[in-house]
C-alpha cells in the first residue's frame, strides 16, 4: 500500500500499520479525491429531449410569460437565433454559461445589445435542448415575439409533447404518488393539453399557459424518475369519446379534490356537454385528501374588497352600485352537500346580472387558495360576506386526483382510474 501525503511518498506494508493508522490514512485520500472532484466546476450531464424531429402537430406552445418589456437567458450549450418569418438563421453562439439581456426596444427586439429587425425570434439550444429563462429551465426552444403595440415581448416555449408532460405531471401530481395515478394523470394531461390546442391554439401564438388557467407546467424542474417512467409507459395514450357522431379527444378536465361527487362539465363552466364529463359519485378522496382539502374552514371578506375585485375582473358590474345580495339560482345537490353552479348579483340600484359560481369564486380569490371550491354556503354578515361549510378544492370536474390516488392504492390501474372518472370513454394512441 502506498499512499502520497503533501508531496511526500511513504511506502509500507498493510501489516505495518494498524487499524486506526489504516481508518486515517483511508480518510485522508477520501478527503483529497473528493476536494479534487469538487475543485472541478462542472455542469451535470443533462438528459437529452425526447421528440425533437416530432411533427408540428406533436409540439406544444407554452405560455411562459407574457406583456414583459425584459427577459435574463442563459444556456450553457450552444444555440441558435432563428428569424421564424423567414426560416433563417441569423446568428449561432458558441456555449456561454453566461446571463444574457433581452428587452423590447422601440418595437423590435435587443438581443445582448444586438438590435434585431425581427418582430420575433427563436432560440433553439443544441442537445439536451435547455434553456433558461428568469431562472427556471425548460426543454424544446423559446420563441421571443412582440406585441401589436411593440411595447412587450411574450415568451412562449415550444416543446414537444411527451417532453411537455414531465413538466406537467410532476407538478399537476406528488411524483412519490403511486404509479398508476401518475399513468392516469399523464393520460389525462396529454389529452387535455391536445384538445387545448386544437381548439384554441389556431388563433393566438401559443396553445396553453403554464398556469393552472390550464395545466401548470413548471419544466425542468418539475421531472423525476417516476414521472419519466409514467410518460415513457403511456407514450401518446390519450381519452376519446363519441362526440356529435365522431371520435374525439375532449377536455380531460382533473382537479384536487371533488369533495365526494365530481361535477358535469357543462353546470360548470357551459359550452358542449361531453359524455364522460357529466360526474360521478367519488367515496376515494375523503380518505386520503389533505386536511383542509376534503372540508375547509369558513372564509370571511369584507364586501367592499368583494365588490372590488369583482369589479376588477368584471367592469360591466359597476351598474349594481353596492352588492347587496349573492343569491345561488343554479346548485348541484348531492347526498349531504351542494356544489354551487350559477350565482345572481343584485345592486343598490336595483339591477342585476348572473355569474357562473365558478367565475365568482376565482374573482374573489385569483388563487383558489382561500376558496377552495364552490362548495360552501354564501351567508350575508353585514359588511362582510361568509362562506361557509367549505368542501372540495378545485372545480371538480373530470378526474379527482386524490381520488385517483386511493383507487391506485386500492390495486387499480390507470385505465380502470380513467374509465371511472370518464365513463365512456376509450383509450386511443395519437401516434397510430
Amino acid at each position: 500500500m502506498s499512499v502520497r501525503i503533501s508531496g511526500k511518498l511513504t511506502l509500507c506494508t498493510t501489516t505495518e500499520l494498524t487499524k486506526r493508522q489504516v481508518g486515517i490514512l483511508t480518510f485522508l485520500v477520501l478527503v483529497i479525491c473528493m476536494s479534487m472532484f469538487c475543485g472541478c466546476k462542472r455542469r451535470p450531464s443533462a438528459r437529452p429531449t425526447v421528440q425533437m424531429d416530432a411533427e408540428p402537430r406533436f409540439w406544444i406552445r407554452v405560455l411562459l410569460h407574457d406583456n414583459i418589456k425584459t427577459v435574463r437567458l442563459r444556456l450553457d450549450y450552444p444555440f441558435s437565433v432563428i428569424n421564424p418569418q423567414a426560416q433563417i438563421t441569423q446568428v449561432k453562439f458558441e456555449q456561454t454559461g453566461k446571463p444574457i439581456n433581452v428587452e423590447i426596444s422601440s418595437g423590435t427586439i435587443n438581443f445582448a445589445g444586438w438590435n434585431l429587425t425581427t418582430k420575433e425570434i427563436i432560440i433553439a439550444p443544441e442537445t439536451p435542448n435547455i434553456f433558461n429563462i428568469n431562472g427556471d429551465d425548460y426543454r424544446g426552444k423559446l420563441l421571443l415575439i412582440t406585441s401589436p403595440d411593440g411595447n412587450s415581448l411574450d415568451a412562449v416555449n415550444l416543446v414537444p409533447l411527451e417532453a411537455y408532460l414531465e413538466g406537467v405531471v410532476g407538478t399537476e401530481m406528488p411524483s412519490y404518488w403511486e404509479p398508476a395515478a401518475l399513468e392516469a394523470q399523464t393520460i389525462a394531461a396529454r389529452t387535455y393539453g391536445l384538445y387545448i390546442k386544437q381548439r384554441f391554439g389556431k388563433n393566438r401564438h401559443w396553445d396553453v399557459s403554464r398556469t393552472q388557467a390550464n395545466q401548470a407546467y413548471n419544466g425542468v424542474k418539475a421531472e423525476s424518475a417516476q414521472v419519466s417512467k409514467a410518460v415513457n409507459k403511456t407514450s401518446g395514450m390519450v381519452l376519446v369519446c363519441n362526440h356529435n357522431g365522431e371520435d374525439g379527444i375532449f377536455p380531460a378536465y382533473y382537479s384536487s379534490t371533488c369533495g365526494g361527487h365530481t361535477e358535469n362539465s357543462k353546470d360548470m363552466f357551459g359550452g358542449d356537454t361531453f359524455a364522460p364529463l357529466a360526474g360521478v359519485e367519488c367515496p376515494y378522496c375523503k380518505d386520503v385528501a389533505k386536511p383542509g382539502f376534503f372540508s375547509w374552514n369558513q372564509v370571511q371578506y369584507d364586501k367592499s374588497e368583494v365588490k372590488k375585485r369583482l369589479l376588477n375582473r368584471y367592469p360591466g358590474l359597476a351598474k349594481l352600485g353596492e352588492i347587496d345580495k349573492i343569491i345561488p339560482i343554479r346548485q348541484s345537490d348531492y347526498n349531504n352537500f351542494s356544489r354551487l353552479t350559477l350565482i345572481r348579483l343584485k345592486g343598490s340600484t336595483g339591477k342585476t346580472d348572473v355569474l357562473r359560481a365558478e367565475d365568482l369564486r376565482l374573482a374573489i380569490d385569483s388563487t383558489g387558495l382561500k376558496l377552495k371550491s364552490t362548495i360552501f354556503k354564501i351567508i350575508d354578515a353585514g359588511d362582510k360576506w361568509v362562506f361557509d361549510s367549505g368542501r372540495g378544492f378545485g372545480h371538480g370536474v373530470g378526474m379527482c386526483q386524490y381520488g385517483a390516488q386511493a383507487m391506485a392504492k386500492q390495486g387499480k390501474n390507470a385505465g380502470q382510474i380513467l374509465f371511472y372518472y370518464y365513463p365512456g370513454s376509450k383509450i386511443e394512441s395519437v401516434y397510430e
